[in-house]
């Protein structure tokens, strides 16, 4: 099973990297819209970390992660 999820991260005012993970991201993923929505998380100052306000977009990404089920016998 493939797993994948949309991160978008951020620097708090400590210069801190902070992050949301969305899972399950609508595909191809829509870079000017990713980009407006961290604009206004920034904009709005909704999150707060113990570094401090939100300050700075660094970068978004999905996350891709394979996982594999091993049957076992669960009694």
């Amino acid at each position: 099973m493939d797993e994948k999820n949309l991160e978008l991260i951020f620097k708090n005012e400590q210069g801190r990297t902070v992050r949301i993970t969305l899972p399950s991201p609508v595909e191809p993923v829509d870079s000017a819209a990713v980009d407006e929505a961290m604009d206004l998380i920034l904009a709005e100052n909704i999150f707060l970390s113990s570094g401090g306000d939100w300050v700075e977009k660094v970068g978004a990404r999905v996350v891709s992660r394979t996982v594999e089920e091993i049957p076992i016998n669960v009694e």
